[in-house]
């Protein structure tokens, strides 16, 4: 009888950044801004790749798929986010909720799964430099891209569809700016347990064993390289290296002080804050990261200017 006399819920509220309302404006054209920088720069790096030659390398088309990540799980959240700001409406449908998590989940472990194949392509390079040709060929890389993108999307998968069972009543606001999973099962009045093991065993698989990967690769790595007679030669191998190495500690560094400590432990505003450094700060400064640390991106950009500049108009 209690179950009829229920409201089943059939849109959230996401709040979003209520508190700074004051701000909104401020907030709105910084966010678009951002957007629009990180459309751009990781845009500009994925054409980038296919169209300079001295480019078309295992480790390179690793780069310009992860790019096209960071543009999907940006595009995901951020206009959703500009909506809630310049409308002050936060109203999402139920099943556009699980979307927006099940695209944003598959993006995450994409991402850690892109990382660690080019982890990996490191090590070949650095650690096995002689078989390096023979093992990471076109082949194996498309193999590994392909892989990347499949068993990112798969996981999430069951999750999504179990929360799409969860039944929702009369709470129905989210002090979030998107639908996360641990705000989003706080609101369900029917069994989350299944929800949270399959979350947790899948999350595991795919976060924790690449990072493991990520560090095994790393520490053979810097072994090899501490190996190197000639400080020349060390510097030199170890900027082949450097930029991965940057984006993956800016990338689990966030990705473990925002889900590896519990959540209970901070205030709702800096879990937003700690949020936004991964969903935004994190894809807008990978193309930066990579432009700055890679001289081969530099000298490839450096060619597409001069060919525009020859260019009859």
């Amino acid at each position: 009888m209690n179950d009829l006399n229920q409201t089943v819920v059939a849109e959230f509220v996401l709040i979003g950044f209520q508190s700074l309302h004051k701000l909104r404006i401020v907030l709105f054209t910084s966010l678009l801004l951002i957007y629009i920088v990180i459309f751009n720069g990781n845009v500009f790096i994925f054409s980038l790749v296919p169209a300079v030659s001295h480019l078309h390398t295992p480790m390179y088309f690793f780069l310009s798929n992860l790019s096209l990540s960071d543009v999907l799980i940006t595009s995901d959240l951020v206009p959703n986010m500009l909506r809630i700001l310049w409308t002050t409406r936060g109203n999402i449908a139920v099943s556009s909720c699980i979307l927006q998590f099940y695209v944003f989940g598959s993006l995450t472990a994409l991402q850690c799964l892109l990382l660690t194949a080019m982890s990996y392509d490191r090590y070949l390079a650095i650690c096995q430099p002689l078989r390096y040709p023979s093992i990471m060929t076109s082949e194996l890389c498309r193999n590994l891209i392909i892989f990347s993108w499949i068993v990112g999307f798969t996981p999430t998968f069951p999750v999504a569809t179990c929360l799409s069972k969860l039944r929702f009543c009369h709470l129905n606001a989210i002090d979030h700016f998107f639908c996360d999973l641990a705000p989003f099962l706080d609101l369900a009045c029917s069994d989350v347990s299944t929800v949270k093991l399959l979350a947790f065993s899948f999350s595991f698989l795919v976060t924790f064993f690449p990072f493991l990967f990520i560090v095994v690769s790393y520490t053979s790595i810097i072994r090899s390289i501490l190996g190197i007679k000639s400080e020349n030669g060390r510097q030199k191998a170890f900027s082949t290296c450097s930029s991965h190495l940057a984006v993956v500690s800016l990338y689990y560094g966030t990705l473990f002080i925002l889900y590896g400590v519990p959540s209970k432990k901070r205030s709702l505003n800096v879990n937003k804050i700690l949020s936004l450094l991964y969903t935004v700060v994190t894809p807008v400064l990978n193309p930066v990261i990579y432009s700055l640390k890679n001289q081969e991106i530099g000298r490839a950009v450096a060619k597409v200017l001069r060919r525009r500049r020859r260019t009859p108009k």
